[in-house]
Order: C-alpha cells, then sequence, then structure tokens
C-alpha cells in the first residue's frame, strides 16, 4: 500500500510539471480542495467529456442535452432535500485536530478485512497452483471464515447505524474497532456531528431585500425543473433523457486525495425518464451500458466493480457505484440510481404546478419515474491518469515516464518535430502541422535532441510523434513513432491524415458502445 502511495505522489507531480493540474490560487499559498486545469489537463477533461456526451446523445436518439444556470430558485433545494438532510456525518480527533467522515473511516475498515481474506486465497493460489479450488477454499478455510464472519457482522452492524442516522452507534463502531487517526495514530474521537455541504450566497441589489441563494451541489435539479419544457418542445415520449455537464459545489471538510474529492467540481449527469414500474428493468440496462462505456477506454476490466449501496438515499430504490480501482484503493467514480418519483413529485408539491406526463398511449397522466447516471469529471480524469502512467525501464538502462491514455482522450494527439533547426526542416515540418491542425490538436517541437522531444512527448501522452529529416525533402516520407511501442516506420506524408485519423478518432471508442 505504501508503495501505491508513492505512485500516486509521482502522478500528482506529474499532473503539476506537465501542464495537467495546478493548485487554485497557488501564488497566494493556494485554496484548499480547489484546483485550476492546464493547458495539457483542460484537453484531456475536454475530451472525457466529448467522449460522455456524444456515447448519450449521439448513441441513443431519446436522449437530448440541455444546460441549466448554477442559480436556481432556494425552494428548489427545500423541495429536493437537500437544505434539511445534504449532511455528512463528521468527526474529529482531539490530537491532530483534523476531521473525517465517520462513514468512510468504517468502509476503510471494511476495506481492510477485504484484503486479508484475498491475501489468505492469493497465498493458496501460488501454493496450490491449477489444482486450486478458489470458491471451495473461501467455504472451507477457517482464517477466511473468521475474517468474512466479522465483516458480516460489521457490515450488518455499520449499515443499520446508517439507516437509522445513529451518530452514537457510528462513533461506538469506530471505537470497537479501534480504528486510529492515520496521523495523530491515536483513537481520542469526538462525537459524531452531522454537517451541511451547501454554499450559500445572497442575491439582490439591496442588502436589506436581498434573497438567500445557494450554489447548486447536484446538476440534477436542473434538469428536474426543465423536465416538462424539454418534453414539450422536444415532443419527447418515455422513455427519454436529458444529459448536462456542469459545475457542482460542496463545503467538504473532508477533502484528500488530490482532485478526487473537491469543493469545486463537474458531472456529467443523465436523467432517463420511465414509466412507473419499468423503473428497475431500465436500471439494470443504465447499469451495464454505463459498465460498458468505461471498459471501452482500454484501461482494465478488472479495475473496475460494481458496488451496491448498503443505505439507500431517501429517494432511491436501488442504487449502484461503478468503482474504479485507484493507487490508494477501489473508490467511486459512478453512481447510477432509481430516483423512483420523488423529485418530481417534490417539486410539484413545492411550485404548486402540474408536471405530469400524458402518456398517449396509456390514454392517462401520471408523474414519471427516474433513473440517474451520474460520474465526477474529475475523479474520470484521475482514473484515467494513473491508470494510464508508467515509468518503464528501456534497453541499455535508460527509462521514461511515460502516459498511455486512450488516443481518443489524448490533449495532443500528434507532434512534428524538425531533425535539426536548419536546411528548410523548420519549414516543412510546419507545413505538416498547418495541414494536421484542422483535425488533429498537433504540436510542433524543435527545442533540444530528438530523443529528449520523444521523452517530453511521452510524459503528456501523445500517440504519434512525426519526424521531420533531409529524407522527407528528397522523397516526401516521414519517421512515424508510436508511443506505446515506440516503433519507428517510414510513411508518405499524403498518409498522415489518414494513419493517424484511424487510431485517435472518437468514432473508434463510439462503434464499441453501438
Amino acid at each position: 500500500m505504501a508503495q501505491q502511495e508513492d505512485v500516486f505522489k509521482k502522478i500528482v507531480s506529474h499532473a503539476k510539471e506537465y501542464g495537467f493540474v495546478f493548485q487554485s490560487s497557488e501564488i497566494y499559498d493556494g485554496l484548499a480542495a480547489v484546483y485550476d486545469y492546464g493547458q495539457n489537463g483542460v484537453e484531456l477533461k475536454n475530451n472525457i467529456k466529448r467522449y460522455w456526451w456524444d456515447a448519450m446523445t449521439l448513441l441513443h436518439e431519446n436522449i437530448v442535452g440541455i444546460d441549466s444556470a448554477i442559480f436556481m430558485h432556494p425552494t428548489i433545494w427545500k423541495a429536493s432535500g437537500h437544505v434539511d438532510a445534504f449532511n455528512d456525518p463528521l468527526i474529529d480527533n482531539r490530537d491532530s485536530k483534523k476531521r473525517y467522515r465517520a462513514d468512510v473511516l468504517i468502509e476503510e475498515e471494511l476495506a481492510k478485512i477485504d484484503d486479508k481474506i484475498e491475501k489468505e486465497v492469493a497465498k493458496a493460489r501460488k501454493r496450490f497452483g491449477e489444482s486450486f479450488d478458489e470458491a471451495l477454499f473461501r467455504q472451507t478455510n477457517p482464517r477466511v471464515a473468521e475474517q468474512v464472519e466479522k465483516r458480516q457482522k460489521l457490515h450488518e452492524r455499520f449499515a443499520n447505524a446508517m439507516n437509522d442516522n445513529n451518530l452514537e452507534e457510528l462513533r461506538q463502531i469506530i471505537i470497537d474497532c479501534e480504528i486510529a487517526c492515520p496521523v495523530s495514530g491515536t483513537r481520542n474521537w469526538t462525537e459524531v456531528r452531522q454537517f451541511n455541504l451547501m454554499f450559500r450566497t445572497e442575491m439582490g441589489s439591496t442588502a436589506d431585500g436581498a434573497m438567500t441563494v445557494y450554489l447548486r451541489p447536484e446538476t440534477a435539479q436542473g434538469i428536474f425543473v426543465n423536465y416538462l419544457n424539454v418534453q414539450k418542445t422536444g415532443r419527447m415520449r418515455l422513455p427519454f433523457g436529458i444529459a448536462q455537464i456542469g459545475k457542482a459545489f460542496r463545503n467538504e471538510i473532508v477533502a484528500r486525495q488530490f482532485i478526487f474529492r473537491m469543493r469545486e467540481f463537474e458531472q456529467m449527469e443523465m436523467q432517463f425518464f420511465v414509466r412507473p414500474g419499468q423503473e428497475l428493468q431500465w436500471f439494470e440496462f443504465w447499469k451495464q451500458w454505463r459498465l460498458k462505456w468505461h471498459k471501452a477506454l482500454g484501461l482494465g476490466d478488472s479495475k473496475y466493480r460494481y458496488h451496491d449501496h448498503d443505505k439507500l438515499a431517501h429517494y432511491a430504490n436501488a442504487a449502484t457505484d461503478i468503482e474504479f480501482e485507484m493507487p490508494f484503493g477501489f473508490k467511486e467514480v459512478e453512481g447510477i440510481h432509481s430516483r423512483t418519483n420523488f423529485d418530481l413529485s417534490q417539486h410539484e408539491k413545492f411550485s404548486g404546478k402540474n408536471i405530469k406526463y400524458f402518456d398517449p398511449e396509456l390514454n392517462e397522466s401520471y408523474t414519471p419515474y427516474v433513473i440517474e447516471t451520474s460520474i465526477g469529471v474529475d475523479r474520470m480524469f484521475l482514473s484515467v491518469l494513473c491508470s494510464s502512467y508508467e515509468e518503464q525501464k528501456l534497453e541499455g538502462g535508460d527509462t521514461r515516464v511515460v502516459l498511455h491514455l486512450p488516443a481518443a482522450l489524448a490533449p495532443v494527439k500528434c507532434a512534428v518535430m524538425p531533425l535539426v533547426k536548419k536546411d528548410g526542416l523548420p519549414e516543412k515540418a510546419r507545413e505538416i502541422v498547418d495541414d494536421l491542425k484542422f483535425d488533429f490538436a498537433t504540436r510542433y517541437d524543435e527545442k533540444d535532441s530528438i530523443g529528449k522531444r520523444y521523452r517530453r512527448q511521452d510524459a503528456v501522452g501523445t500517440p504519434f510523434c512525426i519526424t521531420v529529416d533531409h529524407q522527407t525533402l528528397e522523397d516526401g516520407t516521414v519517421t512515424l513513432r508510436e508511443r506505446d511501442s515506440m516503433e519507428q516506420t517510414r510513411v508518405n506524408v499524403a498518409d498522415l491524415h489518414k494513419l493517424i485519423h484511424d487510431r485517435v478518432s472518437l468514432t473508434l471508442l463510439l462503434r464499441k458502445l453501438a
């Protein structure tokens, strides 16, 4: 685990060094849990968003997009339950003065038990080889059975405490499990308290007449209050979906692990409206389809898993997370929820407006049920970055740092390099850049030796490097170098566009989903 944490530190350092992510307001000593995206980071982030947007709106003719405002009427957040119930259970360590989410501390304890079980299984697999019966071993091995029983008891106790909102029991679980503060190493814990996560501000021309408004903690409500507008203007019939990408804000007290948990973040959300009674079928559909979207990137199928919720939100009748294996363990990157008709019913109640859907097939009006898919752009960005980073040993003892980014997501698709800065090579390289830049993010690079330039492009994840040399002027060919294999081939300048397009097009990813 310590080794993985070291790798993560290197990834964070790499992100800053190569223009992916910077600390916000760094020259003023920074702002905690707020980050800026640099020149390469913003391109990678935009490509992730484009992949998600096109997968939703191009591949599904019954899904359209909107962009709702960040500021909304405050009653919306009363209707949604955020004003009264958008809380995290927090606990402080008196010695370190650090604050933690109580539920996360217990979940990490459960994960430790899971790790112990998997280590026993791994040792047995190594000892018995091909004859190893894993299922039988899990059932009969006393050490595994002991850990499984321990986990079940803890999990049941934890789930009950969360469902009952029993803060005293959460603290008692932490005490009984002898969970220590990672910083101080002590178990000197305070009581567990609820903390509301919304940012509040005021809107109005005068202080006396100002109205309290909130920075939205989620993007979903902007979709719900516009659902009927979209349905009528687009003449949409159920089932249909509304997609949105936008900023959300949460006053996270426990904000750690780089951009994994921030106070200002971006969400890619889709709310899918269905007939009552069909919601669980659509829940299973979107659960499978969203995992397929992730796996199409080729980051490693084994890095993903489902995690069904122990405690359902007050509005949900089914919920699961898609988790990705980060250097610091499996963590949620996307949530799929069956939200029932809670949100639309609440907005109908609080607004006093009829927002029911008239179903021409059934000849009746009803409040649709909703399936939600919600993915954090920043968490997705981090999962791509972490899975792509590699320190690679080369022949001769040399090393390189390379980002094996999915080619369609790479911030730069190709770099064009004159071998030397003379003899007309820079001019020829510029010609190639000017031809390719209309279709691909293309960079011109002439500084340092060709080897250093290759390494620099490897570090930002550029799939292809094009080297212009004296032979180029003679026969119109260049050296095309591929990032992952470092294989170099001689190709005609006229063929460059097709060769690169066939590898970096977003269409290749989308066709995997069709």
